[in-house]
């Protein structure tokens, strides 16, 4: 994968506060954002290295490690590490933090000198370099509807050009992140690759809302079925079902339709249950002998 510059990808200086992260972070994701341009290859790329350079630099852990460590950050721990076992020979003892091994990084003038450093750091002088690390991890998301969360299927999904077909399991949440491993960037001298990690995107449902594996939704229901009781036909996940309502049901009064909600993820043949509120419906239009009719009703 190539190197992104995180400053750049959000068109940031270095010395950006958290709010102009933020600020930047919002305003490119709505512009690249996938539903506004199903069709550009070019903006979900984009989209992908805005969401990537948000993730490192609004966590001050990480953005601390990249501006230290540029591309190099992930292995910054293990550079850390190697600095302090190399700290009694000769790399600058005493110059610096201690952290590095007394090495001071800022004499170093910028990042594209790393790589010589390293070099030396772990067998230089033209000999092998032995240090083996994991490859970065590669992050993705993939919006879904609600109904195609609740089935298991496969979908293709193009990550860094590579087209990647995945089996989505039935019942994925909301903000849910489910690892490929191995399908990150590669690793650093034979060292293994990162991961892939796929964040979930569920989209509201015009019918139902979802509360965990349970579902909820609003039911219309005619003023003489609520009255005089009788079948009424609920609308499920899965298809329609006809329902026994109770004569003088009130207005917002809930049922629970057992096992008619969510799958739970991962556990085939377990739902959630179905919550069905109804809406008792005022009739309109009434003609002059229903008005009537209505008139006696009130009277008696």
């Amino acid at each position: 994968m190539a190197y992104i510059d995180y400053y750049k990808a959000l068109g940031l200086e270095k010395s950006a506060t958290e709010k102009d992260i933020k600020s930047a972070y919002r305003k490119l994701a709505r512009k690249y954002h996938p539903d506004l341009n199903p069709d550009d290859k070019e903006a979900n790329k984009r989209f992908q290295e805005i969401n990537e350079a948000n993730e490192v630099l609004s966590d001050p852990e990480k953005r601390k490690k990249y501006d230290q460590y540029g591309e190099n950050w992930q292995h910054a721990d293990a550079y850390g590490q190697a600095g302090k076992q190399q700290g009694g020979r000769g790399y600058g003892g005493g110059r610096g933090n201690g952290a590095t091994g007394g090495y001071n990084f800022d004499d170093l003038g910028g990042d594209n000198d790393f790589s010589d450093f390293f070099s030396s750091m772990f067998g230089g002088g033209g000999g092998s370099r032995s240090a083996k690390f994991r490859g970065q991890d590669y992050h993705a998301e993939l919006r879904l509807e609600l109904r195609d969360a609740a089935e298991t299927h496969k979908q293709t999904i193009t990550v860094n050009g590579k087209n990647i077909r995945i089996t989505i399991p039935a019942g994925v949440e909301n903000g849910q992140i489910i690892k490929i491993a191995g399908h990150g960037a590669q690793g650093v001298n034979g060292g293994p690759a990162g991961d892939l990690l796929i964040t979930f995107v569920i989209k509201d449902d015009p019918r139902f809302k979802r509360h965990g594996n349970d579902l909820h939704a609003t039911m219309n229901l005619s003023l003489f079925t609520a009255v005089l009781g009788g079948e009424a036909t609920a609308e499920t996940l899965t298809g329609k079902v006809k329902v026994k309502v109770a004569p003088e049901t009130q207005n917002g009064t809930r049922i629970k339709l057992k096992g008619k909600g969510f799958p739970v993820y991962k556990k085939e043949g377990q739902h959630g249950d179905l919550y069905i509120t109804y809406q008792v419906q005022i009739p309109v239009n009434l003609t002059d002998r229903q008005k009537e009719l209505f008139k006696q009703l009130a009277e008696s």
